[in-house]
């Protein structure tokens, strides 16, 4: 069992990932277990510090799920109002409002998350 300190470094973060897998199936109440409860969190912590998400255009994923579903703009004017606001959210000019994000999650079996501004 090693001593781990904060990841730094990629190279760090290799061994570690590594060492992880190594450990994964340790034994309830073992060191392995102690040691790979404390992998888990250095490796998160480097990876929320490092790795960059990129970001989702919520107009996009609706526009996606609309073609996929096979659906055109008057099939949302329940879920976001007149045919105008539908042409209106689709393009950008007007903003989703909370109950409309709430029903297009809904409607769309969409992550909550996706409709939350970060930053």
């Amino acid at each position: 069992m090693m001593n781990w300190k904060l990841i730094k470094t990629e190279e760090e973060y290799k061994k570690a990932l590594t060492r992880t897998m190594e450990i994964f199936h340790a034994e309830e109440g073992t060191p392995e277990d102690d040691e790979l409860g404390v992998l888990l969190l250095l490796v998160k912590d480097y990876e929320d510090r490092t790795i960059q998400m990129p970001e989702i255009d919520v107009i996009e994923v609706i526009k996606d799920k609309m073609h996929e579903h096979g659906l055109k703009n008057k099939d949302l004017e329940p879920i976001i109002g007149s045919k105008s606001h539908v042409s209106s959210v689709l393009s950008g000019r007007r903003e989703i409002t909370l109950k409309m994000a709430q029903k297009l999650r809904d409607f769309f079996n969409l992550p909550a998350e996706l409709f939350l501004k970060v930053g």
